[in-house]
């Protein structure tokens, strides 16, 4: 692809990156605890065959999914630093070193930019096998560079949100980047440039609270967990039972807080409707 130019030395694809999906020959769901080989479940865009409940995934996986062959990642460099000496179980630093060895990934965001059809798209994806998909510096920093690399080349900025909220180790650090991200989305905004947040399994805290409900549009897919505070929490605070299906998408989009639900198989095809909806709209 030709559109934008390098950035920095750096840029890497995903290939050396370990997926989020569970490895061996079979899978057993979560929701159904039916048998399935990982061939029909990758087959199936990582659903379950029997019952579609959608398996969390990574980043790169997202990427590959949306995203056509020669896709970049952007920002490899940025790495989080325990500023504050954190310790709670372990040493943050060491923390940092334990996922960076677990997971192969850099952080709790990657960011891809490419082609899908013959469309720009920026994503910036999360992962929850980092420390939770926890939202620190190099998050928010992350999602700062992205927007100004989608003016540049004027892009447009897809967020796939997984996220347990911000992250404890760096504090106020980790709060400021909730003003961070919504400043520079308005940037981006401002430069006429769509963004589309897509909320998956699960996206809480300070992540909701920020960039992943300040889309031009907010979908999620099926039976996602979304919202600030856990259930658990918010039941012991106001002592009255939740309705079953409280903080799922589909309780969401009942309520007014998301423009619709996708399914993970679909996802490519209403991302390029869209797009085109936005280039019809602008032109």
């Amino acid at each position: 692809m030709g559109w934008f130019k390098r950035l920095k030395d750096g840029i890497q694809t995903a290939t050396k990156y370990k997926k989020e999906t569970p490895d061996g020959l079979w899978y057993k769901c979560k929701s159904c605890n039916e048998l399935s080989t990982m061939k029909e479940v990758r087959a199936n865009f990582f659903k379950c065959p029997k019952c579609d409940y959608h398996i969390r995934i990574g980043s790169h996986d997202y990427f590959d999914l949306i995203l056509e062959e020669g896709y970049v990642e952007l920002f490899t460099d940025l790495v989080s630093k325990d500023s504050l000496n954190f310790v709670d179980l372990k040493p943050y630093t060491q923390r940092l070193a334990d996922e960076h060895k677990k997971t192969g990934l850099s952080d709790a965001l990657a960011v891809a930019a490419g082609d899908i059809g013959d469309k720009k798209l920026v994503i910036a994806a999360m992962d929850f096998t980092f420390i939770g998909g926890s939202m620190g510096t190099v998050v928010g920093e992350k999602i700062a560079r992205a927007i100004d690399f989608c003016i540049e080349h004027h892009a447009p900025l897809l967020i796939i949100s997984k996220s347990g909220g911000a992250r404890m180790m760096e504090s106020a650090y980790s709060l400021m980047q909730m003003a961070k991200t919504s400043a520079k989305l308005t940037q981006l905004s401002k430069a006429g440039l769509p963004y589309l947040s897509f909320m998956t399994d699960p996206t809480t805290g300070g992540v909701t609270a920020s960039f992943a409900m300040l889309g031009d549009l907010n979908f999620a897919e099926p039976n996602a967990l979304i919202g600030f505070a856990g259930p658990r929490v918010i039941k012991e605070t106001i002592k009255r039972d939740l309705p079953e299906d409280f903080q799922t998408s589909e309780f969401l989009l009942e309520h007014g807080f998301l423009d619709f639900i996708v399914n993970r198989k679909d996802l490519k095809q209403r991302l390029l409707d869209l797009l085109e909806m936005f280039d019809n709209k602008q032109n």
